[in-house]
Parts: structure tokens; sequence; C-alpha cells
């Protein structure tokens, strides 16, 4: 009898993770549909818009220079003869679909992380669910101000490398559709990733995988792990992986700081709980 309400006990959790699941991908089709109706306005005004001479990015980075007295190549920025390339029948549409799915996936990020917490709470004392409570607000802030950084840093920083950098005049840059919003979209969802490292700290210095010391021993070996996954997910010009580094490499110390308070809250506790 016991093993049958065990049985039913997994099978019902299973049950329970199977619809949080459904709701997850529904909320995440239903924005995609919507990204994908307004395709256009999509593509000209975010997907496409490192492509505009006065992006935003490129304009403060004008005026940052001439500040400072120096000449700068974001001043100059023409990308009118940098038309992009469909060389498929089926190219613009599966890129429009592809593209809203991975953005329906960035704007219900909260809502996906709501969906697991709600699936994880139950399991919870309620101790551990007042002190993990602002886990969601954390979590989307991270994850958003890294899509920001990625949109109006990394990409701009990297397109106008790319788009410009040429080996000889014998050779003509001209970019397709799929590698032009793949390396936007890749470094939306890379960096922002990227951005969750403190919490991914956190949850594993709760389980007792991570310590403040052990971050502490191998700052230098992250420095490297750090260099090697901003050379992965940008273009290979020293600059972006620089810009994409320092970030990180401050995220990690506050993650070794987040660590830190874990312990010590947890060992506040221990103190607390009575002695048999």
């Amino acid at each position: 009898m016991a093993e049958e309400q065990k049985e039913m006990s997994f099978l019902g959790h299973l049950e329970e993770l199977r619809w949080h699941l459904v709701r997850s991908f529904l909320a995440i089709f239903v924005l995609a549909f919507v990204f994908f109706i307004f395709a256009k306005e999509v593509y000209d005004n975010f997907l496409l818009a490192h492509i505009q001479p006065d992006f935003i990015t490129y304009r403060l980075f004008c005026d940052f220079f001439n500040y400072l007295g120096m000449d700068s190549a974001f001043c100059t920025i023409d990308f009118a003869d940098k038309k992009l390339q469909s060389i498929e029948v089926t190219s613009q549409l599966m890129n429009s679909i592809w593209s809203s799915l991975i953005l329906g996936f960035i704007a219900s990020f909260p809502y996906i992380l709501w969906e697991i917490w709600r699936f994880i709470a139950p399991g919870l004392t309620k101790k551990e669910i007042n002190s993990s409570r602002g886990f969601i607000f954390v979590a989307s802030f991270l994850f958003f101000l890294g899509v920001l950084f990625s949109f109006y840093v990394i990409a701009p920083i990297s397109i106008q490398f790319l788009y410009n950098y040429q080996i000889t005049d014998a050779i003509e840059n001209s970019f397709t559709l799929e590698s032009h919003i793949g390396l936007v979209t890749n470094m939306l969802i890379g960096v922002s990733i990227l951005f969750e490292l403190p919490v991914l700290i956190y949850f594993l210095t709760k389980i007792g995988l991570i310590t403040p010391e052990f971050l502490r021993r191998y700052r230098k070996h992250a420095l490297v792990l750090v260099l090697i996954v901003a050379a992965v997910i940008t273009p290979p010009d020293i600059a972006s992986q620089v810009i994409v580094a320092i970030p990180i490499l401050i995220l990690y110390e506050i993650s070794i700081i987040v660590s830190k308070r874990v312990i010590k809250n947890q060992q506040k506790n221990a103190n607390k709980s009575p002695r048999v």
C-alpha cells in the first residue's frame, strides 16, 4: 500500500510538472505568435536596428569620443550598401518563425520562472520560501539586464566591427539574413544566461556544492573560463570579448558575496536550532 501511494505520488508530481511545462510553452508560443504578427516592426526596430547608422549606441559613442577630442569610426558609420541576403525560398519565413520563438522565450522568462517556482515551492519549508521570495524578481532583473547589455553594447560594437572588417578589397562582404539574426539572437540569449551567475551560485551554495573559499581559490581559473565563454558568444575581436568579460567578472565577485552570505545565514540558523 505504501509503495502504491509512493508511486501515485511520483506520478502525481510528473503530471504536475507536465502542466507547468505546458503552460510555460504556451506562454512562449502566444508571445511568439504576437511577435510573428508584428514581424516587420520587430525586425525594423529591434533585430535589424544595429544596421541603422543613427542607432543610439553609435551616436553616444560618437559624442563620447568627440568629447575626448578623438576621431571615431562610430561617427562615420554607413550601412547603406550592406543589404542582407535571403538566398532561399523559405529563408524569410523560417527566420521570422525562429526569431519569434526566441523573442517569445525572452519575453516570457519571468512567467517561466514563476512556473518553476510554483513547482518547487510545495517542497520547501515556510522559512525557505520566505528567504527565497525575491528569486523571480532578482533572476528576471539579471536576465533582462543581460538582454539590455547585449542589445545596446555588445551587439552594436560587434556588428560595426564585423560589417566593416575586410581582409582585402578583393573580398566583398555580403551577409545573409540568417547570419545576422543568428548573431544578434545568440548574443541576447548567451549574455542573458551568463548574467544569471549569482542566482546559480546562490542555489549551488544552498545545496553545499559551492563555497566562498572555492570561488576565491579558483578566481584565476574563472577568469580564463570567462574569457573563453566571451570568445564563444562574441565575434573574434578583443574589444567585444573584454566588454563581455568585465561585467561577468563583476558578477563573479558579486557571486562570492552571495555565497558568503548564504553560508553565514546557514551557520546562524544552525546556531539557533535547539540542541538535543
